[in-house]
Protein backbone atom coordinates (compact mmCIF):
# COMPACT_ATOMS: atom_id res chain seq x y z
CA UNK A 1 0.00 0.00 0.00
CA UNK A 2 1.51 3.60 -0.82
CA UNK A 3 1.46 5.45 2.19
CA UNK A 4 1.85 9.19 2.10
CA UNK A 5 2.93 11.16 5.65
CA UNK A 6 2.47 14.48 5.63
CA UNK A 7 4.10 16.71 8.78
CA UNK A 8 2.38 19.99 9.48
CA UNK A 9 4.59 22.77 10.69
CA UNK A 10 7.43 20.50 11.77
CA UNK A 11 9.66 18.02 10.29
CA UNK A 12 9.20 14.45 10.79
CA UNK A 13 12.21 12.15 11.33
CA UNK A 14 12.89 8.86 9.68
CA UNK A 15 11.87 6.36 12.15
CA UNK A 16 8.54 7.96 12.94
CA UNK A 17 7.77 7.78 8.99
CA UNK A 18 8.90 4.15 9.11
CA UNK A 19 6.44 3.41 12.11
CA UNK A 20 3.85 5.02 10.27
CA UNK A 21 4.29 2.70 7.48
CA UNK A 22 4.61 -0.31 8.99
CA UNK A 23 1.69 0.16 10.70
CA UNK A 24 -0.45 0.95 7.74
CA UNK A 25 0.63 -2.24 5.88
CA UNK A 26 -0.81 -4.28 8.21
CA UNK A 27 -3.82 -3.12 7.52
CA UNK A 28 -4.06 -4.81 4.23
CA UNK A 29 -4.76 -8.40 6.45
CA UNK A 30 -8.25 -7.04 7.08
CA UNK A 31 -8.97 -5.63 3.99
CA UNK A 32 -6.90 -5.89 0.77
CA UNK A 33 -8.37 -3.78 -1.72
CA UNK A 34 -6.90 -0.67 0.16
CA UNK A 35 -5.29 1.61 -2.35
CA UNK A 36 -3.39 4.37 -0.67
CA UNK A 37 -3.55 6.25 2.53
CA UNK A 38 -2.02 9.81 3.60
CA UNK A 39 -1.11 10.55 7.73
CA UNK A 40 -1.49 13.97 8.39
CA UNK A 41 0.87 14.32 11.65
CA UNK A 42 0.09 17.51 12.76
CA UNK A 43 1.48 19.87 16.62
CA UNK A 44 -1.22 21.91 18.31
CA UNK A 45 0.31 24.97 19.42
CA UNK A 46 -0.97 24.50 22.75
CA UNK A 47 0.01 23.96 26.26
CA UNK A 48 -1.96 20.17 26.97
CA UNK A 49 0.26 17.34 27.01
CA UNK A 50 -2.03 15.71 24.50
CA UNK A 51 -0.78 17.79 21.51
CA UNK A 52 0.00 15.33 18.21
CA UNK A 53 -2.75 14.84 16.20
CA UNK A 54 -2.86 12.33 13.80
CA UNK A 55 -5.43 12.40 10.53
CA UNK A 56 -5.81 9.23 8.50
CA UNK A 57 -7.27 8.96 5.48
CA UNK A 58 -7.27 5.42 3.62
CA UNK A 59 -8.67 4.74 -0.04
CA UNK A 60 -10.70 2.02 -1.14
CA UNK A 61 -12.39 1.97 -4.27
CA UNK A 62 -15.85 3.44 -3.69
CA UNK A 63 -15.52 5.03 -0.44
CA UNK A 64 -12.58 6.73 1.73
CA UNK A 65 -12.41 6.62 5.73
CA UNK A 66 -11.22 9.29 8.00
CA UNK A 67 -9.70 8.76 11.83
CA UNK A 68 -8.68 11.57 13.90
CA UNK A 69 -6.86 10.87 17.30
CA UNK A 70 -5.52 13.27 19.41
CA UNK A 71 -2.46 12.00 21.96
CA UNK A 72 0.61 12.25 23.81
CA UNK A 73 2.85 10.77 21.23
CA UNK A 74 2.44 10.18 17.37
CA UNK A 75 3.37 6.25 17.88
CA UNK A 76 -0.10 6.26 20.43
CA UNK A 77 -2.02 8.81 17.92
CA UNK A 78 -1.05 5.98 15.00
CA UNK A 79 -1.79 2.90 17.06
CA UNK A 80 -5.39 4.35 18.16
CA UNK A 81 -6.22 5.68 14.78
CA UNK A 82 -5.20 1.96 12.79
CA UNK A 83 -6.83 0.29 15.57
CA UNK A 84 -9.84 2.33 14.45
CA UNK A 85 -9.26 1.72 10.86
CA UNK A 86 -9.05 -1.88 11.12
CA UNK A 87 -12.89 -2.27 12.76
CA UNK A 88 -13.73 -0.02 9.96
CA UNK A 89 -12.09 -2.75 7.14
CA UNK A 90 -13.60 -5.50 8.49
CA UNK A 91 -17.00 -3.83 8.50
CA UNK A 92 -16.63 -3.21 5.14
CA UNK A 93 -16.05 -6.36 3.81
CA UNK A 94 -18.26 -8.06 5.94
CA UNK A 95 -20.92 -5.31 4.21
CA UNK A 96 -19.37 -6.30 0.76
CA UNK A 97 -19.28 -10.25 1.47
CA UNK A 98 -23.17 -9.84 2.53
CA UNK A 99 -24.11 -8.38 -1.20
CA UNK A 100 -21.98 -11.21 -2.99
Amino acid sequence: MKVNVHAVNFNVDGKLVDFVQGRMDKLEKYYDRVVSSDVYLKVDNVSEKENKIVEVKINVPGDDFVVKKQCKTFEEAVELSAESLERLLVKRKEKIRTHI
